[in-house]
């Protein structure tokens, strides 16, 4: 039986007088994909920071594995929760692979080397993304996309319980988007690892879903989820219309028994008074 990986407890922050969150619960189960999805601005990074601790919560509680975020030593969280950050900034050329053995720094001593078994692991996970070819080349010399990808592997090496991701598809082309989303896939899967994922595209929820992952998805407005659920059950034109302010489609294709495609297609802004809609 699942057990509860994450779980918020009306957790409400500001940056100083500015309100962006407002008493948010919810919770992540092991071995599920929790999407959250909103506007420009509504906070869905800002969460993601107050999951990990960057962030301290003005009132409520995080849990991880039950026991309170404020409880962990950054060590101890780095065991269980890994993040791949939305941007990342290059500034030294190591090589793909001393990024990726980063990941492994919270299962070594300050004075020790990576082992064998480290280096084997960052390899392993270079290859889940497709860059294992390029472990030897430095850093800086690669393209946004394949720096994002970088990052999962830093993610995937620290074998934590659960990976953060922040708009991960943001810079990934059509290839390396749908390489990402099958990873994700086979993580939760093969090795039962909760994802939490900031996303601008709803359709990855409804990917997820399709392909047999425990999948739910928080629409985000106003500071709180406006509405948690199964994607077939929360993604729907009029949540759209509400959320984001726009005229969608959901399509509906079965190929066969076994496969079902779901997408949204949006179709135009909503205008009030000739001003797009806020």
């Amino acid at each position: 039986m699942s057990s509860i990986a994450i779980e918020a407890k009306s957790i409400s922050f500001a940056y100083g007088a500015k309100p962006v969150l407002s008493e948010v619960s919810f919770y992540v189960m092991q071995g599920e994909v929790f999407c959250v999805v909103g506007p420009n601005g509504c906070g869905k990074t800002t969460l993601l920071d107050c999951i990990l601790g960057l962030l301290k919560v003005d009132q409520g509680e995080v849990r991880v594995d039950h026991i309170p975020l404020k409880n962990y030593k950054p060590w101890q969280l780095a065991r269980k929760i890994a993040y791949v950050p939305q941007i990342h900034q290059r500034s030294f050329p190591y090589t793909i692979k001393e990024i990726v053995l980063m990941g492994r720094a919270h299962h070594t001593t300050l004075f020790t080397a990576p082992t064998a078994e480290d280096r084997a692991i960052a390899l392993e996970a270079l290859e889940m993304v497709g860059l294992a070819d390029l472990a030897e080349q430095p850093y800086t010399q690669i393209s946004g996309g394949q720096c994002q990808l970088v990052m999962i592997a830093r993610a995937l090496a620290q074998q934590p319980k659960i990976i953060i991701m922040d708009e991960p598809t943001a810079h990934l082309d059509f290839k390396n988007e749908l390489l990402l989303l099958e990873t994700v896939v086979d993580l939760v899967r093969k090795n039962g690892i909760s994802v939490v994922m900031a996303t601008h595209f709803p359709n990855h929820a409804f990917y997820y879903e399709s392909n047999g992952i425990p999948t739910r998805i928080a629409l985000m407005s106003d500071r709180r989820f406006a509405e948690v659920g199964r994607p077939c059950e929360v993604l729907h034109e009029e949540n759209i219309r509400r959320i984001y302010g726009i005229n969608s489609k959901v399509l509906d294709c079965q190929f066969d028994q076994h496969q079902r495609l779901r997408q949204i297609v949006p179709l135009s802004i909503i205008r009030e008074s000739g001003r797009d809609k806020q």
